[in-house]
């Protein structure tokens, strides 16, 4: 977003005030703060802008936590479209960033609430939603070209793939496996049972 954008009449939008207000947010998730419990009163507090600042940008915190988790995902990846294999490889790895230590302290923060609450829950699926469509896409494409098995359930196949990376590289659930290559043979072991 370039730093002066207009989203309407009145005063340009600060780019570095609504990374402040989401940064907010993430520092008051990964402190321990339920979702539930952080207001925007704290957030615009934390951020130090005003309530309204926040209310300017966002109508509710229902879309400021999508937004942030959304912003944590980081952009869409665009597969090339050439292999299945290939696709899912760069898919998988894209899940893993820079900031991954920080954001998978936030993620463990947000699981707690994604299991008592319906509305967190609604807000984590709105903003993976479209990144689990780009595999869905790359899925259908394989059973369309041939590589992949005609009664390929999608759905199973996405989390087969994304559950282990997300477990891998949020919480380094078995430090037995290396980090190095883990996306090529985590594919290469789901393709052995999906491919045609």
């Amino acid at each position: 977003m370039a730093d002066q954008d207009r989203k309407g009449p009145g005063r340009p939008r600060s780019a570095r005030v609504d990374e402040a207000i989401v940064e907010a947010v993430y520092d008051l998730l990964s402190a321990g703060q339920s979702a539930d419990a952080i207001s925007i009163e704290a957030i615009a507090a934390k951020a130090g802008v005003g309530k309204a600042t926040v209310y300017r940008r966002w109508p509710n915190k229902e879309a400021l936590f999508i937004d942030a988790v959304t912003m944590m995902k980081g952009s869409l990846p665009e597969p090339r479209g050439e292999s299945v294999r290939d696709d899912l490889v760069m898919l998988l790895q894209a899940m893993k960033n820079k900031r991954m230590e920080q954001y998978g302290r936030v993620t463990a923060c947000l699981l707690p609430e994604l299991v008592k609450s319906a509305e967190m829950h609604r807000v984590y699926q709105a903003a993976i939603e479209p990144r689990r469509n780009v595999m869905r896409q790359v899925l259908q494409r394989g059973i369309e070209s041939g590589e992949l098995r005609a009664d390929l359930d999608v759905e199973l196949t996405l989390l087969m793939l994304s559950g282990p990376n997300i477990a891998q590289n949020m919480l380094k659930w078995n430090p037995n496996v290396p980090s190095e290559g883990f996306a090529e043979k985590l594919v290469d072991a789901v393709l052995r049972g999906i491919a045609a």
